[in-house]
């Protein structure tokens, strides 16, 4: 593990908080599908499994953490309304949680985001505020002047526990699970993911996955703390995190293996490869854990049962009109 230990200056999200994650979003999230990819997986000499987020409540893995922690908020917070800073998914997910609980919502999204997630955040109702300039200081300024309930994106023990849902389901729906990889953005997925695998499948390898151009986490590791990168810029753009938090750092630390970094111009092309043939409509930090396993970076086994976590579908449809072609001798 990424530290060499378990222990941690704050309290790390074990499975009965997940459990309890899981019970209160029983009927209000999907139960998404583990697919087999076995041209991918043939492509690349892995037995390779998607756990299939693209098919969740607003498009991605979010809402798990995002509703868990709103049905959490005791009535009278919950009921000044919910806030949140997003690139777009973790804002639809706090939009869809506050919506579904009849409490006003607030998403601070950067003037950059991809038209469809700002419309997203809007069509379920929360009101949405653009900015040019620093994301965090807009976000606290917002909250100042609202009043209403800061929902992070994922520095909280709660929107852990939902993300650790995911976790929970691999290990029952793919006991022979391997390697399980997960996008890194903030560290909120690969933390309730890794926390739930420590403790229902111990011997699972689990690596995250982060872009070069937006690698908060990594550069977290190094310095031994979090840092804030306010120009995190990346066509992964859901992984553009611009800080990094000591509770996904901890959690991080104790129960991943490692977080490699992968180039934009690899996630477009595993994104080329990846949506003609498993017909997923991915988005590209859905495609940065194929990224890495398409470039040989992860240097697993030939044959390793892989699970790759496909975070979300929330993508600009233009995009594929970019995408590199397909090289003639995987067509």
């Amino acid at each position: 593990m990424i530290g060499g230990s378990r222990t941690s200056a704050t309290a790390l999200v074990g499975i009965d908080d997940v459990r309890r994650a899981a019970d209160r979003l029983a009927g209000r999230v999907h139960r998404t599908p583990v697919l087999r990819s076995t041209t991918l997986g043939g492509l690349w000499d892995v037995r390779l499994d998607l756990k299939a987020e693209v098919f969740q409540r607003t498009g991605s893995f979010k809402s798990r953490g995002a509703l868990n922690t709103v049905l959490s908020l005791p009535v009278e917070e919950r009921a000044r309304g919910v806030i949140t800073l997003s690139a777009g998914n973790a804002g639809a997910a706090v939009a869809y949680a506050a919506a579904s609980v009849g409490v006003p919502g607030t998403v601070v999204m950067p003037a950059t985001a991809v038209p469809a997630k700002i419309a997203a955040c809007r069509a379920y109702g929360a009101d949405v505020v653009l900015t040019d300039g620093d994301l965090v200081d807009t976000y606290l300024a917002t909250v100042a002047e609202t009043g209403r309930v800061p929902v992070h994106p994922f520095d909280d023990p709660a929107v852990v526990a939902g993300t650790g849902t995911v976790g929970l389901e691999i290990a029952e729906d793919v006991p022979d699970v391997e390697v399980v990889l997960v996008p890194v953005g903030g560290g909120g997925l690969i933390s309730g993911v890794a926390a739930a695998l420590a403790d229902l499948a111990p011997g699972v390898r689990v690596i995250g996955i982060e872009p070069e151009t937006a690698d908060v986490v990594s550069r977290s590791l190094d310095a031994g703390t979090p840092v804030r990168l306010p120009g995190a810029r990346s066509v992964a753009d859901g992984l553009a995190a611009p800080m990094s938090s000591q509770l996904t750092l901890d959690h991080v630390r104790a129960f991943v293996e490692r977080v490699v970094r992968v180039s934009d111009e690899d996630v477009l092309r595993a994104l080329a490869l990846a949506v003609p043939r498993t017909k997923l409509l991915l988005e590209p930090s859905a495609a940065a854990p194929l990224a890495a396993l398409m470039t040989g970076v992860l240097d697993l086994p030939p044959g390793t049962r892989v699970v790759s976590v496909a975070s979300g579908g929330n993508v600009d449809l233009a995009l594929f009109g970019r995408l590199p072609p397909t090289p003639r001798e995987v067509r």
